[in-house]
């Protein structure tokens, strides 16, 4: 039985404002990103076109997160093309923290906070920004992960620490994944050993 979806955007689209552009590549792969950090008196987009190789198939990905003031996600679009085939995925996430896909409830989902694309270092900026660690400082968090090269969902166990005042200590998985994330003023990624690191941007 399917919950009856409410409505969770408003008819007036807010008016975005591009804070900072940067290109990321991938540097265990072959792949890159132009992206845009976004702000509205609404709250904060994260906008980005990606290019990548996934088991030697060339892959394409568009896609908007959209968060309220807080950093919390409110809206996921993701346009993915692979040859001749297109692959769309949105998700939605109520005032009650339920998210859908379409008209349909993603009930392992249920009271999360942050979405986690797993084609993008971006997403990391989301806890980053709304868990404001200070220094020595972990938490524990769950995000609703998107994978590649399907667009499959899953829950993903997380736990950031702020190590200094730019780099992370991220984990996943209960610790089998590890990486030390360097970040900007924005929470935005510098570098993210082994997948990613910044080669443009349009300044401090």
């Amino acid at each position: 039985m399917t919950s009856q979806r409410p409505d969770v955007t408003s008819d007036k689209a807010p008016a975005w404002r591009c804070l900072r552009a940067l290109v990321w590549r991938q540097l265990d792969a072959t792949g890159s990103e132009y992206f845009e950090l976004r702000e509205s008196g609404e709250g904060w987009q994260l906008a980005g076109s990606v290019v990548l190789v996934e088991d030697g198939a060339p892959f394409a990905v568009d896609y908007t997160v959209t968060c309220d003031g807080q950093w919390a996600t409110r809206e996921a679009r993701i346009h993915l093309r692979r040859g001749g085939v297109a692959q769309s995925l949105h998700l939605r996430v109520d005032a009650q923290r339920r998210w859908w896909r379409g008209d349909e409830e993603v009930p392992q989902f249920r009271g999360l906070t942050d979405v986690d694309l797993a084609f993008t270092p971006s997403t990391n900026t989301l806890p980053i920004r709304r868990l404001a660690l200070d220094v020595g400082q972990g938490s524990d968090v769950t995000a609703a992960w998107v994978r590649m090269p399907d667009l499959s969902l899953e829950p993903l166990p997380q736990r950031y620490t702020r190590l200094t005042q730019s780099r992370y200590r991220y984990e996943s998985r209960g610790g089998s994944f590890t990486a030390e994330v360097e970040a900007d003023a924005h929470g935005l990624v510098m570098t993210y050993p082994p997948g990613w690191e910044r080669i443009a941007d349009t300044g401090r």
